[in-house]
């Protein structure tokens, strides 16, 4: 067998987990390159090298041009790679994550799926926040009424302790600078950390957009565990620097961000609550299992999981030559899958299918239009 081109991917014991990494770097206006297993940023000024593998996200803004190596290099290593607007107040999509399990998105789908569930977790949320009361027997409005009133207090606490002027959350999405300054700082801020705990979702292998309080919103989950540090973190940030009369506030909050967060608390602090609020207090205790070499296995119904890679045809049941066979794994008749050594395609054969009540459901969800291939149009040159 011929040898692989490129660079070995490093092994996946050797990746540094999530809680463990640096917060973020925020890019713009430069070239960002491979090195070894460092991630090269060259601009004007020169040239600095960051230990891929120590970094949870790397945002990058205008202007900047990453090449197929930094992004192959950040992928190996399981860094979040996030595609920011200017400043970095808007989002636009991101890399890969550092889980290799399931565990944590099938628990927090089965937990969103059902209201009972689903406020039962927006509970523990809102406990984190008011920890002197109890959240116990609230309804969902009751629990926004108290975050309501909680944040316009923590707004104007900040305020009277700064003395900057506030007079309500006022931004646009698509204009920055059409705001006030303390609004521009919160903006700023807050995507920052958007950045940072967007990152420890996705390394978690969690869902970004299956919030609990948040909905149908690619980030809710997000925006939930980020609700969580605000009044802590951003907010005051926000006030201080326009307190302090900083002539460009958007930088100075992504900085400031990265200041409050460099003593390496915070990383361990979002990990903690994620894995709380999903697994519970018991579960939560299992601090590696983001990192582990899960190997693929198949749901068989009743009977819970088995291995993938075998022949689960009638005669392995029974104890044939199938159950020694590295053949890709399948479930008795209803799906059927070979490998033939000589011939690099590979093949699936499908048994007759039976529609059920089920199917029938799973069905109602596609609209036959959404099948069609959209037209190509020909353009001469």
């Amino acid at each position: 067998m011929s040898k692989v081109p490129g660079v070995k991917p490093p092994p996946l014991r050797s990746l540094i987990r999530a809680q463990d990494r640096l917060t973020f770097l925020y890019v713009e206006r430069c070239v960002v390159n491979r090195a070894d297993n460092a991630v090269t940023i060259t601009d004007a000024r020169g040239t600095v090298h960051v230990p891929a593998a120590a970094l949870g996200v790397l945002m990058l803004g205008p202007g900047s041009n990453i090449t197929f190596a930094a992004i192959s290099l950040l992928a190996e290593s399981r860094s979040t790679c996030i595609w920011v607007g200017e400043r970095g107040v808007r989002y636009y999509c991101h890399g890969a994550s550092l889980a290799q399990s399931t565990r944590l998105l099938e628990a927090q789908a089965k937990l969103v799926s059902s209201e009972r569930s689903r406020v039962k977790v927006a509970r523990k949320m809102y406990a984190m926040r008011f920890p002197n009361e109890s959240t116990d027997g609230l309804t969902m409005q009751q629990l926004l009424g108290k975050e309501g009133t909680r944040v316009r207090r923590a707004y104007e606490r900040e305020s009277k302790r700064t003395g900057v002027t506030w007079s309500g959350r006022s931004y646009k999405t698509t204009d920055f600078d059409d705001a006030d300054e303390v609004n521009k700082a919160l903006s700023a801020a807050n995507t920052a950390l958007y950045g940072v705990v967007h990152s420890v979702i996705v390394s978690l292998g969690c869902s970004p957009g299956l919030g609990f309080v948040h909905a149908r919103n690619e980030r809710s989950f997000v925006y939930d565990i980020a609700d969580l540090y605000k009044v802590d973190i951003t907010i005051p940030l926000a006030f201080d620097l326009v307190s302090s009369q900083i002539e460009d506030v958007a930088s100075a909050a992504r900085k400031g961000v990265r200041d409050r967060m460099k003593d390496g608390k915070f990383m361990p602090r979002c990990v903690h609550n994620v894995r709380s609020l999903l697994l519970g207090v018991d579960d939560e205790k299992d601090d590696e299992f983001e990192v582990r070499d899960i190997t693929t296995q198949l749901w068989s119904g009743a009977s819970g999981f088995v291995n993938a890679g075998r022949n689960y045809g009638q005669e392995g049941m029974n104890g044939g030559s199938a159950e020694n066979s590295s053949e890709p794994g399948s479930l008795g008749a209803e799906r059927s899958e070979f490998y033939d050594p000589g011939n690099t395609e590979y093949g699936t054969e499908f048994a007759d299918f039976q529609e059920d009540e089920a199917s029938e459901d799973i069905a109602g969800f596609y609209d036959d239009d959404s099948l069609k291939q959209m037209p190509v149009k020909e353009v001469d040159n």
